[in-house]
């Protein structure tokens, strides 16, 4: 078996999340109160018993799904399991930033607050309903991009997240991604729908964001992690912390070459990947994108030992 461990992103959010790892795992619970610490908040008491609609707000959601997945690699440290079982590391977006925690490129406290800097500005980055994402299913990343291509006009749309071979997302102005949606249902899409998200990410509009990436970024003290990172917008591994630096930047406006990144790592002897964190989103894109990958998701208790004694044989 060769492992690679992966981390969600945006949309895996529930409330309640991560609670029982903190009741059953002193080290869990340490994860979530160094976040509060350094975020100066009480984040986890909005994750455990707040409202979905605030824990949802992107300044939230962002350092709580890492918090949680942090969380989850905690319990599988204190049941023998670290970080160096798994051949690579990769994350959906924010989840890139929980991958390099957890391979030690960056600290708990820096990582949280790196995320509540992304948060608020990508959500500044464009006015509230001028932006939107849709999700296209049943066309392929070059066609939907051909479809982006010919909705923007004169505005911004552009295929986003390439996600598996049957799901692309689309991000841009509003009316463009409107248009991108009515045309993807004429070019033979299963279904095109606009997503519930607050902002359209990983799109030209998010420049100002990755400029408050860049700066705060130059200031963050990045280690060559244990494990490498297979990047978001490279799909390719990389270890240095320049380079690494520089791709989450990159990231804030860039495609999330997703499918591409799971391939790679198939590709390269990956037999088994274990989703960390919150859901199973990851999980079912990647046995879409390759069904000869075995996929476990680590979200709970039970969970963690059932992955220890897999581990184990």
């Amino acid at each position: 078996m060769t492992l690679a461990f992966v981390f969600p992103g945006q949309g895996a959010q529930t409330i309640g999340m991560g609670r029982d790892l903190a009741e059953a795992y002193p080290q869990a619970r340490a994860v979530f109160d160094e976040v509060d610490e350094a975020l100066s908040e009480k984040l986890s008491l909005l994750i455990w018993e707040g409202e979905i609609e605030r824990l949802t707000l992107t300044r939230n959601a962002q350092p709580a799904l890492m918090a949680t997945s942090m969380a989850a690699m905690a319990a599988l440290k204190a049941e023998g399991v670290d970080v160096t079982a798994a051949a690579y590391v990769a994350g959906h977006s924010l989840g890139e930033y929980s991958a390099l925690c957890a391979a030690g490129a960056l600290d708990l406290a820096d990582t949280a607050r790196l995320l509540r800097v992304r948060g608020d500005a990508m959500q500044a980055a464009v006015p509230q309903g001028e932006g939107a994402m849709a999700a296209i299913l049943g066309l392929d990343v070059d066609t939907v991009s051909r479809v982006a291509a010919e909705a923007a006009g004169d505005e911004v749309c552009a295929a986003a997240n390439d996600n598996d071979p049957a799901q692309v997302v689309v991000s841009g102005h509003r009316d463009a991604v409107t248009r991108a949606i009515e045309i993807a249902k004429e070019r033979g899409a299963k279904r095109a729908v606009l997503l519930p998200v607050s902002a359209p990410f990983h799109c030209s509009l998010m420049q100002p964001a990755a400029d408050a990436m860049a700066e705060a970024l130059s200031h963050a003290d990045i280690k060559a992690p244990f494990v490498p990172l297979v990047g978001n917008v490279t799909a390719r591994s990389e270890s240095a912390p320049a380079a690494i630096r520089e791709q989450l930047v990159a990231q804030v406006t860039g495609r999330v070459r997703w499918r591409e990144s799971v391939i790679w790592m198939a590709q390269d002897g990956v037999t088994e990947i274990w989703e960390i964190g919150a859901g199973k989103a990851l999980s079912g894109m990647v046995r879409r994108i390759d069904k000869s990958l075995e996929t476990r998701a680590v979200g709970g208790p039970e969970d963690v030992l059932a992955a220890t004694a897999a581990l184990r044989g």
